[in-house]
């Protein structure tokens, strides 16, 4: 049997969104050798709703600023055990996010985590990309770039 699908190429960083989460922009490095997404995530709570795990966080999308800070709230939907590139074990909250990525929306599972000292704000692993994505590590920005006033307050610069 043929199967057939599209293969989209994506650099090794790039803008993407966050429909579910109301965020337009945010820069994300596509890593072929982290298996899930994870997104910078700090004030993290859990909750129950009507006897569901739910969680609380807040979320930055601009590397050097903490302008347009938000709180988030999504499901649970796991728990597990990352192994971060320097070797050290963490316990993290998953859930469950749309995300746009080179102008393709997929349903990609995301590790909340403290990405402050990294230079991305989003990680886009293999779970994600293996929905039709192909890496070029030698390009970057393949579905566009944010506008120049977004770009400014990534930076800082606002």
């Amino acid at each position: 049997m043929v199967r057939s699908h599209s293969n989209t190429t994506t650099g090794w960083r790039e803008w993407v969104s966050l429909p579910d989460l109301g965020v337009d922009w945010i820069k994300a490095k596509i890593d072929t050798g982290a298996r899930t997404s994870a997104l910078h995530a700090f004030e993290i709570s859990e909750f129950e709703r009507d006897g569901v795990p739910w969680v609380r966080f807040k979320i930055k999308p601009w590397q050097d600023s903490q302008e347009d800070a938000r709180v988030v709230e999504c499901p649970i939907l796991d728990r597990r055990t990352v192994r971060s590139s320097s070797g050290h074990k963490q316990n993290r909250i998953v859930i469950e996010l749309m995300l746009r990525l080179v102008d393709r929306e997929v349903v990609a599972e995301v590790t909340l985590t403290n990405r402050d000292k990294m230079g991305f704000r989003m990680l886009i692993g293999r779970e994600a990309l293996r929905r039709g994505f192909v890496v070029d590590p030698a390009r970057s920005f393949l579905g566009g770039r944010a506008p120049h006033e977004t770009r400014r307050r990534n930076r800082g610069k606002a």
